[in-house]
């Protein structure tokens, strides 16, 4: 043990200094084959800071590609900030993450869990029982953050093993367990509503793609890996129900709160949220001045309407939330600073005076362009699957999108650009395969369910269902609605 942390020490020793000169050094070097010295300083910035977020972490790193950005001439600390904590996505996050975090303190996550698993039809079987308790996280995970809905649900399984007598060590509670994470991570890719990982492969290729447009291509294909990911864990674990008595969850109602009026008023506040995310979509094509009416109000306006609303309304003359409660535990700060440096890191990367987009389009253009189409495709569906599996999410969508919107604006091909930025980010989220991929994961792997080579094995088979549902359903529906 003292010797990993002796090397993890002159690790960072070592790597630490590297990066932070790589941030600053890159601006001093003189124009060369039409990239300028603030192109060189942007790309060097990247190439720091993404190593720092591949091996140190995602918080300060995010912090330093600020500072080192403000130095940047044509680019400066005003303008930073505009793009960055002034931009309207970072705020979109911050008040959707408040509004969810409401959600999460009342009892109706555990209550439709549970309600789910004591409906007739699951306590025939173990398999109806373990889709409809899988089916539930899915379905709540539409509308919640992963990490927030694994922390919620992991104590209703235990619960449920308990109940039932069930071995952890047992193969029901590998597949429950398997399920649980996975159907999570399949979740947070099928809305961008209180997911990050969409909207940041969105902001990095610089294109708005709505929530009913998004949700179209990601919800059936997400639907469909969970359908063959439940029948995988099925056939290849082989779980024995016999001589489990389900009738036994019915206890588990008994530790429910009942409905308060707080719970209700929070519930009618999220559903007013969501309908002023996506309905104005529908009326783009039956009646376009609905549409533009909502739609110059844009993403930021239903959940600080929502915060708002969260903070007067008061019961028992307390708040429904208070916001220095919901500020330090219902916003994954972390994720929101590198949200913030990859907004600004994307906006300098697009910006005319710096010049790398068009210095791309005249050197990788040509070369780009005699490659086939459904190659690049496949290149843009793998290689974020296979990344965001061995490492950060956030950093997954953002590469990737930042690299695809660079090659494909600077090419003439056919693909279409905003379905390929939509399949970046759910496979940015499709993370299932070892501990770093995401924070659930990694508890999985060190519960007494399922080992690190469960992960691994299963979780590398859903990461190759996912990537051919998305070449063979999500492409094709990209094409019919961009």
């Amino acid at each position: 043990m003292k010797t990993k942390l002796k090397d993890n020490k002159i690790f960072r020793a070592i790597i630490i200094p590297i990066c932070i000169i790589l941030c600053f050094v890159g601006q001093f070097i003189p124009s060369v084959n039409g990239l300028n010295s603030d192109a060189f300083g942007i790309i060097f910035i990247f190439l720091g800071v993404l190593i720092l977020w591949l091996t140190i972490g995602i918080d300060w790193p995010s912090l330093l590609c600020l500072f080192a950005l403000g130095f940047i001439n044509s680019f400066g600390f005003n303008k930073v900030i505009a793009s960055s904590f002034g931009s309207s996505t970072f705020a979109f996050l911050l008040f959707t993450f408040i509004c969810t975090y409401a959600l999460s303190k009342t009892s109706l996550i555990k209550r439709i869990s549970i309600n789910f698993i004591n409906l007739k039809v699951a306590k025939k079987n173990g398999y109806l029982f373990t889709f409809l308790f899988l089916l539930a996280t899915l379905i709540l995970g539409l509308f919640i953050s992963p990490t927030v809905l694994f922390i919620v649900l992991l104590p209703i399984l235990n619960e449920i093993l308990d109940l039932l007598n069930i071995d952890k060590k047992d193969k029901i509670a590998k597949v429950l367990m398997l399920g649980l994470g996975f159907s999570v991570s399949i979740s947070s890719g099928m809305t961008p509503i209180a997911h990050v990982f969409p909207i940041l492969a969105m902001n990095a290729a610089g294109i708005d793609i709505a929530s009913f447009k998004y949700m179209a291509i990601a919800i059936p294909s997400g639907f469909l890996i969970f359908i063959l990911t439940y029948f995988i864990l099925i056939l290849l674990i082989r779980p024995n129900f016999k001589n489990i008595d389900f009738s036994k969850v019915n206890e588990l109602k008994n530790g429910l709160n009942k409905l308060n009026k707080k719970d209700i008023i929070i519930l009618v506040i999220f559903i007013i949220i969501l309908l002023l995310w996506i309905l104005p979509s529908f009326f783009e094509y039956i009646y376009l001045p609905v549409y533009e009416f909502f739609n110059k109000y844009g993403t930021v306006m239903p959940p600080l309407l929502g915060t708002i609303l969260l903070c007067v309304i008061r019961i028992n003359d307390e708040p429904l939330i208070k916001v220095d409660d919901a500020f330090k535990n219902g916003v994954p700060w972390g994720s929101l600073i590198m949200c913030a440096a990859t907004l600004a890191l994307g906006e300098a990367i697009k910006s005319d005076q710096i010049g790398l987009i068009s210095f791309l389009e005249n050197t990788l253009g040509p070369t780009l362009n005699n490659l086939p189409s459904i190659l690049l495709l496949i290149i843009f569906i793998i290689w974020p699957a296979i990344q965001t599996n061995l490492s950060s999410n956030m950093v997954t969508a953002t590469l990737v999108a930042t690299v695809a919107s660079t090659i494909l604006l600077s090419t003439t091909t056919s693909l279409s650009f905003e379905t390929i930025i939509v399949i970046i980010g759910m496979m940015a989220s499709f993370a299932f395969a070892t501990p770093p991929s995401m924070p659930h994961i990694a508890i999985i792997s060190a519960s007494e369910s399922a080992s690190t080579k469960d992960c691994l094995i299963y979780g590398s088979i859903t990461m190759l269902i996912s990537i051919i549902i998305s070449l063979i359903v999500s492409y094709p529906l990209g094409l019919l609605i961009f």
